[in-house]
């Protein structure tokens, strides 16, 4: 989970100001948490609150994306998020953004097989990202952190993604030069999934995500999700990024990790 907080961070002062490099500074004082952060660490909230009896994770998840949410009106949400994240009863609105996919971390650590990785991701996930390409994102996601969690290869992992949800036959090269912002799930988690398995280490997935250009802050996020769990994260790397996030947001994280992690 924390692989997707860091690349937030890393990727947010890219977000509207794309670049098409591998060389940059990791931090700076342009650097932030985005919503990416915010949400993941509310559903990280919400598996927290829910551990006992998952059974009601979705209504949870709802009250705690809302009750973190609100909290941080100004982090960078999308249109339509916002309005359901202020809204006291909406439901989901069939949306495949790649929201969906940079908040659902949490559910590859909580969860304790590869079926209820899924079943996590899906409940966390329908509550507002319902349409099929939202579900499937989100889940791609998790499966691909629960796989790396689990010692899976480079080589597995891809065969897995590419067989049950996304085409990965395409290399970072042949896609930097064309490729946009784009915030659906269908053209920024295939991605994000080739940007960990071109990598040699956690920092330098998170490069190959930034230097695609786009919505830079979240696939960095998914990606660096992946790499977290197969690379783990560099201790300087970790401190630097956890300076960012405030007391709320850092006890949630220090909570979540001293249970499930």
């Amino acid at each position: 989970m924390l692989g997707a907080i860091v690349g937030d961070i890393v990727g947010s002062r890219f977000e509207w100001n794309s670049i098409k490099t591998k060389e940059f500074d990791l931090f700076t004082e342009s650097s932030k948490f985005t919503d990416d952060s915010v949400m993941t660490l509310a559903i990280a909230s919400a598996l927290l609150k829910a551990k006992d009896d998952y059974s009601r994770l979705s209504e949870i998840a709802i009250k705690q994306m809302r009750l973190v949410g609100r909290m941080y009106p100004y982090c960078g949400y999308g249109g339509m998020f916002k309005h359901w994240l202020f809204s006291d009863d909406l439901g989901p609105y069939n949306s495949f953004g790649n929201g969906a996919a940079m908040r659902v971390s949490a559910c590859a650590f909580a969860a304790q097989s590869l079926a209820q990785v899924k079943e996590l991701s899906c409940m966390v996930t329908e509550v507002t990202h319902n349409h099929s390409a939202g579900i499937r994102g989100a889940e791609a996601t998790a499966v691909s952190i629960f796989l790396a969690r689990e010692g899976r290869s480079i080589g597995e992992i891809k065969d897995y993604i590419d067989k049950n949800y996304y085409s990965l036959d395409f290399t970072l090269n042949e896609i930097r030069d064309s490729y946009k912002f784009d915030a659906t799930c269908q053209n920024t988690v295939p991605q994000a999934v080739i940007a960990f398995l071109e990598s040699t280490s956690y920092e330098d997935t998170l490069r190959n995500a930034v230097s695609l250009g786009g919505d830079s802050d979240t696939l960095a996020a998914i990606a660096g999700a992946i790499a977290g769990a197969y690379y783990g994260i560099p201790e300087d790397i970790q401190k630097k990024a956890l300076t960012y996030l405030d007391e709320r947001l850092y006890r949630i994280w220090s909570e979540f990790t001293a249970v499930f992690i």
